[in-house]
């Protein structure tokens, strides 16, 4: 299996700063402009420093580096809001004519003369600008703390975090700036959320009761990716020929412990993994290298999808960064992610997810293993309107490469609906049958999740050279919806109908109509009670729910459903 690792290249932008740019930011350094502080359109201050909560340590060293990035806003967002209405309606003259980088960046991204203006305000600040971007988007930035503090008029400091044993650092207040054009955000000027994985280990009781209803193919019974081709698609002829397919990653991973994964369970694979590297990012994998995430959403992807041209492996250390990197590239028309924590923030991402649906991309997000969420559980990007959010269920098949025989929802699976997420209630699920007493669902907030896969104790991984047993986690979910989504691109490309990008519209449409139940396995029993007890979390229902949302699909009913104009 060829394993290639791509150097970082650089295209246009991304990640070096074009001499005209500089000169064009130092020439607008000239002129005069008003002193006025002017806020962040998103808040950059976490809430546990806001209200008292997170205590303060001690100030940052002076002298500390520290690597950020500058967000700039959108232009003209309500017009982008009713084109991405028109990509997805089959009677619009404007169905799938998704845009290109450059025609997103001259109709909605940053002028080029504020996007210079906020490089001459870096430069002129004492703070280096390590990256620009194609899409006018982000300006990447490292600096002193001294210079941070006297840009952004705060003072860097380490906190203790209020509910976990370490520390974070942070600024003490809302930063602010003397520039004369909007910033949306800063991001990754505080590390206060963990970066977590949607990955859990089963106990030996709960591996021992999912392998009981499990007849895969591969170790004990457990479950291969090809098993789930199998019940999720069965014998087509798809194979995703021609499509790419990214995945988000905080981590790298061995290509040796790919390799062994094959190895160790028979299964094959051909297609070449090519490795991103984000604003610097070295491609190590950290600690232990505890990679066990890193590979299953790869061999994953592949098993649902075992003809990609290749798949996309972005790694980085800023979730900005690597969703950017993502959009500007424009080649993974599906990206998954099983990933959240870090320096996720719907408010910031958004305007990235808005452009990869522009353009005809489809971000799937794990919506994360610890049960309904609550004010414990919930971290971004699950709830944003603009992705397509997986979660996770019990499934039985007929026998190893056999068929779907039944399924119940995950009782660990992430799902229902959260207020601080300040995420409004979509379209899609406004429409009459989705919301109901039933379900739960809330007419305030995004619900989660709108598809699910299995997701169970039942899964092999390999880790730092070791095959290991017994794990589960809609980890698992996302890449396998990923790689159903890469056969659906496949059949609407040579259809002649471009890639089906951002599917929920679509989705929720062939739910509501007749077909319902050709396209989906409707889940009906199964809970999500927070870690199995803490909280009243939510039942699987007829139809709609906030464990499975729609139910898992019925392979190649679904993609002629979500491929036919």
């Amino acid at each position: 299996m060829p394993i290639s690792k791509a150097r970082n290249v650089v295209h246009g932008l991304k990640y070096t700063v074009p001499a005209v740019l500089i000169a064009s930011a130092l020439a607008l350094g000239a002129q005069s402009h008003a002193a006025t502080l002017s806020h962040l359109q998103v808040a950059n201050l976490p809430q546990a420093i806001a209200s008292g909560q997170a205590t303060r340590v001690a100030p940052m060293a002076q002298a500390q580096r520290i690597r950020f990035a500058l967000v700039l806003p959108l232009r003209n967002e309500a017009e982008l809001d009713v084109l991405l209405k028109q990509l997805q309606d089959p009677h619009s003259p404007n169905f799938h004519r998704y845009l290109s980088v450059a025609e997103f960046t001259s109709r909605f991204g940053a002028t080029a003369s504020d996007y210079a203006e906020v490089v001459r305000w870096a430069i002129a600040n004492g703070l280096a600008v390590t990256g620009t971007t194609p899409n006018r988007h982000v300006v990447d930035v490292e600096g002193p703390v001294a210079a941070i503090n006297r840009a952004l008029h705060v003072q860097m400091a380490t906190f203790q975090h209020p509910t976990e044993a370490r520390t974070f650092f942070a600024p003490d207040r809302e930063p602010t700036t003397d520039l004369r054009v909007p910033l949306l955000a800063i991001s990754d000027l505080n590390d206060f959320n963990a970066k977590v994985n949607h990955l859990r280990r089963g106990s030996d009781v709960e591996h021992v009761n999912a392998i009981t209803k499990v007849h895969g193919s591969g170790p004990g019974g457990e479950y291969l990716p090809s098993d789930m081709r199998a019940a999720y698609y069965g014998n087509g002829t798809l194979t995703g020929a021609g499509q790419t397919v990214g995945i988000f990653s905080f981590d790298g991973y061995k290509a040796a412990d790919v390799a062994l994964f094959y190895t160790d369970t028979g299964m094959t694979s051909s297609v070449p993994i090519n490795n991103v590297l984000v604003a610097g990012y070295s491609g190590a994998c950290s600690g232990k290298c505890d990679d066990g995430e890193q590979v299953l959403d790869i061999v994953n992807v592949i098993g649902m999808a075992p003809g990609l041209s290749q798949v996309q492996f972005y790694e980085g250390t800023s979730a900005t960064n690597i969703l950017n990197r993502m959009v500007s590239d424009n080649t993974s028309k599906v990206i998954s992610c099983s990933w959240g924590g870090g320096g996720f923030n719907n408010a910031t991402d958004d305007p990235i997810y808005k452009q990869m649906a522009a353009q005809g991309q489809t971000f799937l997000n794990a919506t994360g293993d610890d049960g309904a969420y609550n004010s414990r559980t919930w971290i971004a990007p699950s709830a944003d309107a603009n992705i397509v959010d997986v979660g996770g269920t019990v499934l039985v098949t007929s026998g190893p490469g056999g068929s779907w025989v039944s399924e119940t929802g995950w009782p660990y699976s992430g799902g229902g609906f959260f207020a601080s997420a300040s995420e409004a209630t979509p379209a899609y699920q406004l429409q009459a049958g989705v919301l109901t007493t039933a379900n739960q669902g809330s007419t305030t907030y995004r619900n989660d999740p709108d598809i699910s896969a299995e997701a169970d104790f039942d899964n092999p991984l390999v880790s730092n050279g070791k095959l290991l047993t017994g794990y589960g986690g809609t980890s698992f979910a996302a890449p396998r919806i990923a790689g159903l989504l890469a056969l659906a691109n496949q059949q609407s490309v040579a259809a002649g109908h471009g890639t089906v990008g951002f599917i929920n519209t679509k989705l929720y449409n062939v739910a509501l109509g007749t077909g319902y139940h050709s396209d989906f396995h409707d889940i009906t029993s199964g809970n999500n009670k927070p870690d199995l007890g803490k909280g009243a979390g939510f039942n699987a229902v007829a139809n709609f729910d906030l464990v499975t949302g729609w139910g898992s699909p019925i392979g190649a009913a679904l993609i002629n459903a979500l491929t036919a104009p």
